[in-house]
């Protein structure tokens, strides 16, 4: 399956099976695959999977399933998807796909800084920077973390996100 979904620009992120009643639920996370991207570039935006995207990618790993003997004798039922927000971002590539998503970051014990919310501003192969907002106390701050002192992050979900000049 990596071939036919390496050149529609996709990978997999996780894969899960699970029984459901006389048949096997297989659960396929995709996301955009990052290996042509500028080794120096750490901020430009990744466009999130299309609807239409992952219909096509439905299609190769159903065909691919089919055209095998991986899935057994056993019915089972296919889903693919997009790794949602809820989804934590563990990995640098995960970070990567989410520049200019507003994330929760909670550091390591130990780390200065503790927890707080702001705009992934770049990713680079060793730290993310991140952007604060400023607030009636506090200026606008800018955090330049190390992985290893991010002990979670998450995307935030924004129903309104202001825009400026620079974000059109």
């Amino acid at each position: 399956m990596p071939g036919p979904l390496g050149e529609l620009g996709l990978m997999v992120e996780d894969v899960a099976v699970t029984p459901a009643g006389r048949r096997r639920l297989v659960r396929i996370w995709l996301d955009r695959d990052l290996g042509g991207l500028d080794p120096d570039d750490d901020s430009s935006v990744i466009d999130p999977l299309s609807l239409d995207e992952v219909a096509g990618a439905t299609r190769v790993i159903g065909a691919g399933m089919d055209a095998s003997d991986a899935p057994g004798d056993a019915p089972y039922v296919l889903e693919v998807g997009s790794a949602g927000v809820d989804r934590p971002l563990t990995q640098p590539r995960h970070f990567r796909r989410n520049v200019s998503r507003l994330v929760e970051v909670a550091r390591v014990e130990g780390a200065a800084g503790g927890a707080f919310t702001g705009r992934l501003v770049a990713a680079g192969p060793a730290d993310v920077t991140i952007l604060v907002a400023a607030t009636k106390k506090e200026p606008e701050t800018t955090f330049r973390i190390p992985y290893a002192d991010i002990a979670r992050a998450q995307v935030q979900v924004e129903f309104a996100r202001v825009t400026t000049e620079e974000d059109s």
